[in-house]
């Protein structure tokens, strides 16, 4: 199981980075905050000192077209802000 599928790069997380030494993640959404800490150290080679999690459930939209009406909707999400320990840093663009 991929517990975290991919860094979130925006500008408010990387100000967050910078200032507070916290960074986010788009993770499984049945994964718990152990098995995230876990992965964020063996990943990244870090030590993590607190995790965050956040649940977004889905996003409900509707279309009104020729055929009739059109329901669907996203996916959940689950983001992790991960606050590492002074001195450790993850530089995301190593591998570019």
């Amino acid at each position: 199981m991929d517990i975290i599928i991919k860094p979130i790069i925006t500008e408010k997380a990387t100000s967050d980075s910078e200032t507070y030494n916290r960074y986010t993640f788009l993770v499984d959404t049945n994964c718990n905050k152990v098995q995230i800490k876990k992965a964020v150290e063996n990943i990244y080679g870090v030590n993590v000192s607190k995790v965050r999690t956040m649940n977004y459930g889905p996003i409900r939209k509707t279309k009104f077209t020729k055929t009739g009406i059109q329901n669907g909707k996203t996916n959940a999400l689950k983001k992790a802000i991960v606050k590492i320990s002074d001195g450790d840093v993850i530089d995301f663009y190593s591998n570019l």
